[in-house]
This record gives structure tokens, C-alpha cells and sequence, in this order.
């Protein structure tokens, strides 16, 4: 084995080593073992109860295809060593960095491989295939766990909403939930979540096709609350009438939920932008905190993209 090689055995080990032990006394089974950890080994590893998420994020490497064909299958082999998984359960995706979460809305497959996982008594599905990313954010455990503790007999809104991980954990304890999104595609997953959940009462839970900026300036007053809202960094989908931009577009888009929402009602805010700067001044709330440290899991200490804000109307 070669001395890089032999780096980042050593490297996964020791993190693998350290997180599964968090992760076991934490009863979590899906979680991130290594992101990026050495620059000559460019991988995102996570851990999906026995499935491995591969990603190898492209640089220029100066190997041919066949030599980098090799060196994959030499990785793999070390990763499923080293994390006890099997060859076949391994699935590579290889993948550009973007600052844009929601580049998930290009498909690279369509396998239409479902497979069930659980976090904290509920079940979601997820897709090592056919997306970029897998149908469950990692990063936002802790924030959903934190949603659920707050919203029971809430009214529950979720913006942008994806595959709608953070509406289910809501109609664990909620009121109601209405889960909004752009794509059907996600919408409808998002209703699979629900239904694998046995979350089935069709006047309690609500999915909504829409653009959310045109959506917000529908709802009435006092319709919501507490509402989650996680945009994409940039958005300019045809389907939508004008682009998002959401360092431009934040003031305006929270100003517009704390309109909907009931007077002592929270928005939990999220953005992957990593220069977002929250202009606070201009945003009607009473309180705002940011919870991007509380809301960080053992496995993205050091290693976050994102910022999370909890807002108090």
C-alpha cells in the first residue's frame, strides 16, 4: 500500500472509530464519517444504516481514466474494509462543490431505487442513485428533532420543503403541516414519506405545488404558526415567475412568513450560503437567534456549511 493510501486508511479509521461510537450512543444509524478530511482523497462518506454514500467531489487529479478507475475501486475496497460493508452496498456519485443545496433538482439517474431508513422513530426514503443528494439532509438532525419538541398542536409550515423530512417530523406532534414546494418530483416524495409514516389525514396534512415567493403573498394573516424555511441559495427554475437570490431576497421572503404568521409564532431559517450576511435590522421579528451551533450534529463539527436562525415574531 502506498503511503497515501496508507494516510487515509489511517484517517477514515480513526473518524469512523470516534463517530460510530457517538453515533451508537446517540441510536443514530444514518451519518456523515468523512468529508474531504485529506485533499488527495476528495470524498463525502455517509453512512445509511449497512449503505455507503460515496461522493467524489471532481478536481484534476493528472490520472488517466483507467488510473482513476483504479484508484476508486482501491478507496472503495479500503472504505468497506474499514466500515464493515459490503462491495454491492457501496453507491459512487461524483459530484462538482456548489453553493446550491437544491442543484439536487437535476437528475443524474433513474434507477428509482427506494430504500427506508429511520432517525428518531420515523421513517424516510431515501435514493443513493438517482439524485445528487439523497432525500435526507444529514446536517438538519438536530433541527428537526428541535421543530418536533416545539410544534405540537401548531400550525406547521414548511417552505421549500424537499422531500418534506422536516414537515414529517412536524406531523409527529402538530395541528396541521402544509409542505411547499416547486417540484413535484420532491412534493410527491415528500407525500411517500408521509404515507410510510402512516401520517394519512388528508385534512390535517396539505401539499402545495407552488412558487413560495408568489405562495407567500397569498396567505392570509395568522395562518401559520411556526413555518421552517430552508431555500436554495439561488434559484432561477422556469417555473418560477422571477429567480431567488437569497442574500438579496431574505428580508423579504421572512418579512412575508412573519405576515402569515401568529403573534409569538417561530421561523426557523436556513441557508448553505457561507457568506450570508442576515440583515437583521430589516426583518420584522421581535427575537432573533442563531441556532447554526446548537443545531450542529457530532458529525459536521468543524466541517458546516450553513447558518440556522430561529426567529420569534
Amino acid at each position: 500500500m502506498d503511503d497515501k493510501l496508507q494516510m487515509f486508511e489511517n484517517r477514515l479509521l480513526k473518524v469512523y472509530k470516534h463517530k460510530s461510537k457517538l453515533a451508537k450512543r446517540q441510536h443514530i444509524i444514518c451519518y456523515r464519517v468523512y468529508d474531504h478530511d485529506l485533499p488527495e482523497f476528495p470524498f463525502c462518506i455517509e453512512l445509511y444504516e449497512d449503505k455507503v454514500y460515496l461522493a467524489e467531489y471532481l478536481r484534476k487529479h493528472g490520472m488517466t481514466d483507467e488510473e482513476h478507475e483504479a484508484w476508486l475501486e482501491t478507496c472503495v475496497a479500503t472504505i468497506c474494509k474499514l466500515l464493515n460493508v459490503k462491495d454491492e452496498n457501496v453507491y459512487i456519485k461524483q459530484r462538482k462543490r456548489k453553493s446550491n443545496r437544491h442543484d439536487q433538482y437535476e437528475k443524474t439517474d433513474s434507477k428509482q431505487e427506494f430504500f427506508t431508513v429511520s432517525e428518531n422513530g420515523l421513517k424516510f426514503l431515501i435514493n443513493l442513485t438517482d439524485y445528487l443528494d439523497t432525500g435526507l439532509f444529514l446536517d438538519h438532525r438536530i433541527t428537526r428533532k428541535m421543530l418536533m419538541d416545539e410544534c405540537a398542536e401548531k400550525r406547521v409550515l414548511n417552505l421549500f420543503a424537499y422531500t418534506g423530512s422536516f414537515s414529517v417530523y412536524a406531523a409527529a406532534t402538530a395541528k396541521s403541516v402544509t409542505t411547499v414546494d416547486l417540484s413535484k418530483t420532491y412534493l410527491q416524495w415528500a407525500e411517500d414519506n408521509f404515507a410510510i409514516n402512516l401520517f394519512k389525514n388528508a385534512s390535517k396534512y396539505h401539499f402545495i405545488h407552488a412558487d413560495v415567493k408568489q405562495y407567500l403573498k397569498s396567505i392570509p394573516p395568522n395562518s401559520f404558526d411556526l413555518t421552517i424555511i430552508d431555500p436554495p441559495t439561488f434559484s432561477n427554475s422556469k417555473r418560477m415567475k422571477d429567480f431567488l437570490d437569497i442574500q438579496r431576497d431574505h428580508v423579504e421572503l421572512l418579512n412575508d412568513v412573519l405576515a402569515a404568521t401568529s403573534d409569538g409564532g417561530v421561523i426557523y431559517f436556513s441557508t448553505n450560503f457561507t457568506k450570508f450576511i442576515l440583515d437583521a435590522e430589516n426583518i420584522k421579528a421581535s427575537v432573533i437567534k442563531d441556532i447554526t451551533k446548537a443545531t450542529t450534529p457530532f458529525d459536521f463539527e468543524g466541517k458546516l456549511k450553513r447558518w440556522c436562525y430561529r426567529l420569534v415574531k
